[in-house]
């Protein structure tokens, strides 16, 4: 079938036509200029013969969606959107030069870039969600760059609320990247869906294929959605993607639902800890927060790992809140001191009662600290809980290895050293180890935060064939 011209670019005052950027089942999208402030934009505009009533609601939750949420620093920004003179809706959005699409197949990603784009679009997809939108069409082409180099997830055209009926054939599907459930249209998106979008999306920028595509075999549409259904994930193919990362993706594209990560916050820590298993940069997790819980999070030496102007925000409270406090401080020693302000001979100062207080409740939270023991100090200390001990139990060459909870917060995960290699992140307090031929299995357990790895536990040695105390 012959690919159908693009449409006729609409005349829009403000605004300039360069040339046609691409064409799409529903829409256009052209390169305009726009006069004040001169800029180059992004114009998509829908085609004349699907526009209707439903098209025109679609159309404009779609602006809404994307306005709402092109704040964040990974998601696409919109400008601004009316109706041309034509009748012809159209989205003026920020021009970005690149897809990922045109890169992953042509060269070989380096994998850090990978791993960190991974992490910002996860960061998006999260936002979104949080706001009670799925995008549902994540894949490399809807990943585009900016001037700066900077990932954006675009696209949200078939976006809907969470929690939203329908069947799958009428909001569109790209099948290399959907579910099994998506693709047997079973659901039409859930949080599940999108976390397996995600593994799959950074499958491909990896491998520079589709998950399931076979080079020179058959990858028509029948063939791809009978490899997706059966789930078998194959090899990435190169030498530089560590084993963990294999299961990361490996468990993101679980046939099960239930099996995948809870949400693709969690997809995000996973990336995160391969990131510090392999020694690169962590990239920050990007995740919009409530006002309270942003002034919770960002403390002094800004040790979390929500990014950018965030960061910046919660700078400027803290910093007007200090200024309040301030106000409120009783005037210092060197300051003038009014007739009554002095203190009377033969009583204590209050700075003086306010020192003895104190030293008093010092020396008590000591006492209660050394009583508590070490665990508690190196918990204190970090900030991140600490796991005192690791239990292994053998069954054949099958080694479990378990631990109390030291005190997970949310969005804490757990980071098992197994034989110097590092596992995928886990919530559970627990990881079941084939031993293999390995006479021996070594294990140790450390608490990620906000991608900060807290302090290891006593690593647990134990044979294979005897359980270790």
């Amino acid at each position: 079938m012959s690919r159908r011209l693009p449409s006729t670019p609409p005349n829009l005052p403000g605004f300039a036509f360069v040339r046609v950027l691409g064409s799409g089942g529903f829409a256009d999208v052209f390169l305009y200029e726009q006069n004040m402030p001169r800029r180059l934009v992004a114009v998509k505009v829908l085609l004349a013969e699907v526009v209707n009533d439903e098209v025109r609601q679609m159309f404009q939750a779609e602006a809404n969606l994307m306005a709402q949420l092109s704040s964040h620093p990974s998601i696409l920004t919109v400008f601004q959107a009316s109706v041309a003179a034509d009748g012809r809706p159209y989205l003026v959005m920020e021009y970005c030069s690149s897809s990922l699409a045109q890169r992953y197949r042509a060269v070989q990603l380096p994998l850090s870039e990978v791993l960190s784009t991974g992490v910002r679009i996860a960061s998006a997809v999260e936002t979104a969600h949080r706001q009670g939108v799925l995008h549902r069409d994540i894949k490399p082409s809807n990943i585009l760059t900016t001037a700066y180099g900077h990932p954006v997830l675009s696209d949200f055209g078939i976006a809907a609320t969470l929690g939203e009926t329908g069947r799958a054939d009428s909001v569109g599907l790209s099948i290399p990247w959907s579910a099994p459930e998506v693709v047997r249209d079973e659901v039409p998106g859930t949080v599940a869906s999108e976390v397996w979008s995600l593994g799959a999306t950074v499958y491909s920028l990896l491998a520079g294929r589709s998950p399931f595509e076979v080079v020179g075999g058959d990858n028509g549409s029948s063939a791809l959605v009978s490899r997706v259904e059966r789930a078998k994930v194959p090899p990435i193919g190169r030498a530089d993607v560590p084993p963990s990362l294999e299961q990361v993706l490996a468990r993101a594209m679980s046939r099960r639902p239930a099996d995948r990560q809870a949400g693709a916050l969690e997809f995000a820590r996973d990336l995160q800890a391969v990131e510090e298993e392999l020694g690169l940069p962590q990239t920050a997790v990007e995740v919009a927060m409530d006002d309270w819980a942003l002034a919770t999070a960002v403390d002094l030496d800004e040790r979390t790992r929500v990014g950018g102007g965030h960061a910046i925000a919660g700078s400027a409270n803290a910093g007007r809140r200090r200024r309040r406090q301030a106000a409120r401080q009783p005037r210092t020693a060197s300051e003038p001191r009014t007739a009554d302000s002095g203190t009377r001979r033969g009583r204590t100062p209050p700075s003086a009662r306010r020192l003895v207080w104190g030293a008093a409740v010092a020396a008590a939270l000591l006492v209660a600290v050394v009583a508590a023991g070490t665990a508690f100090l190196v918990q204190a200390g970090s900030g991140i809980p600490v796991v005192s001990e690791v239990r292994a139990t053998v069954e054949g060459t099958t080694v479990r290895f378990s631990w109390d909870d030291p005190g997970l917060a949310t969005g804490d995960t757990y980071l098992v050293t197994v034989d110097e290699v590092v596992e995928p992140a886990r919530r559970d307090p627990v990881l079941v180890v084939e031993a293999g031929d390995r006479g021996r299995v070594c294990a140790s357990v450390r608490v990620s935060r906000d991608g900060r790895s807290g302090q290891p536990s006593p690593q647990q040695c134990v044979d294979v064939g005897q359980a270790a105390g």
